[in-house]
């Protein structure tokens, strides 16, 4: 009998009428509280030869901007000399020739600014190479601005790169693994502006619900106002719940924490199936209902068969020797028996019994819920990915 790839995602195991409570700090995040993305470029030495080289100029650029900064001349001491334009840039021809680009490559520098981190606190950092080199592996990432979107520095990053993917070439041969060209810098940054958040200053803090629903926002302004006094919460919509809070900060800390750790029975799910038509996975939640109907389920086979035939001119004739393909196509269909019945009302376990009972595939199952959704069936929203 073959087994359906089904991962039955829900809160609870089987279908039950049963509700746990979760906590609130599972349910909600705190308004204004939140991360931010961080984004600079930089330079990563060290390669073994699998950098940019000379293919890609803004490299060679970066790289003689940052040793100018340094206080390195790149084209050399020529100002000394009383020598020619032509001479001048034939010198710096050769110097510029010296560079060790192939060691060399541009990388994009990316990182998450979690909320409160203070300066002089490190994060973790991600490298990509943006221009033509093959692999990271074993290089060293120079210092590298990382600003925010509003263009101001907020941390600065450098040091060794962990690359997992490799890349290796002999004879015409090529084997890669992974990704060599992107890694990350464990602690690579170090946090050099805070960003202001308005938890310490507002009157109100604000608990947003991360997954949009009515039952659960006024469920969580119930349980915190049964806890600490009617007013203390106030539902505004499907998402945001406003809590007045104290104004001393110990205070705020400590009531907040006391807020995140209470339980709440969360509202029921919406229904929701979730077909990727790629793999051939379907996710149905345990709010899955259908009304009464009935399913056919058969398979219909196409065979082709291909025979190559070469047809000879006849003696003394003109003709030229063709090859010709003639084909032979049957179409059979799978045997009767294949139905089943859906009463109205049927749950989670009755469909997928249902369905692997008569040995539907996963892409008989995605055909099958389809199916259902447009004739009004399935009570659920079908998301195709």
């Amino acid at each position: 009998m073959k087994i359906l790839n089904i991962f039955l995602i829900s809160i609870f195991c089987s279908v039950s009428t049963t509700a746990f409570a979760d906590r609130v700090k599972d349910l909600t995040d705190v308004g204004g509280v939140r991360s931010n993305q961080l984004v600079g470029y930089g330079l990563v030495v060290g390669l073994g030869g699998t950098g940019d080289g000379k293919d890609l100029p803004f490299t060679g650029q970066s790289l003689k901007s940052f040793l100018s900064g340094l206080g390195v001349s790149v084209d050399g001491p020529i100002s000394e000399f009383d020598l020619g334009d032509s001479l001048r840039d034939l010198a710096g021809q050769n110097a510029r020739k010296d560079l060790k680009l192939e060691n060399v490559a541009a990388v994009m520098v990316t990182a998450e600014l979690p909320p409160f981190i203070k300066p002089g606190q490190r994060i973790d950092i991600n490298v990509s190479a943006i221009g033509v080199a093959s692999s990271l592996r074993g290089g060293n990432l120079i210092m590298a601005e990382l600003k925010g979107v509003d263009g101001e520095i907020y941390a600065l990053a450098q040091g060794p790169l962990t690359v997992t993917g490799i890349s290796v070439n002999a004879a015409g041969t090529s084997v890669e693994i992974g990704v060599p060209t992107s890694g990350r810098i464990p602690n690579g940054a170090i946090v050099e502006r805070m960003v202001k958040t308005p938890f310490g200053s507002s009157s109100h803090v604000v608990l947003n619900v991360r997954d949009a629903d009515f039952s659960t926002s006024n469920a969580i302004a119930n349980m915190i106002n049964e806890t600490f006094g009617w007013g203390t919460a106030e539902a505004l919509d499907s998402v945001s719940v406003v809590l007045a809070v104290p104004d001393d900060g110990r205070q705020r800390v400590a009531f907040m924490s006391a807020v995140e750790n209470l339980e709440v029975v969360p509202g029921e799910p919406t229904a929701r199936v979730i077909v990727n038509s790629r793999t051939g996975t379907a996710v149905i939640n345990r709010s899955v209902r259908v009304t009464a109907a009935a399913v056919s389920h058969g398979a219909i086979t196409v065979r082709i068969n291909t025979d190559n035939e070469v047809v000879q001119p006849n003696a003394f004739a003109e003709g030229e020797t063709a090859e010709v393909a003639n084909a032979d196509i049957q179409v059979t269909e799978g045997g009767a028996g294949n139905m089943f019945m859906f009463e109205s009302g049927v749950e989670l376990r009755d469909i997928v019994d249902a369905v692997n009972r008569i040995g539907a595939t996963p892409s008989s199952l995605i055909a099958i819920l389809e199916a259902l959704k447009r004739s009004g069936s399935l009570r659920a929203e079908l998301v195709v990915i």
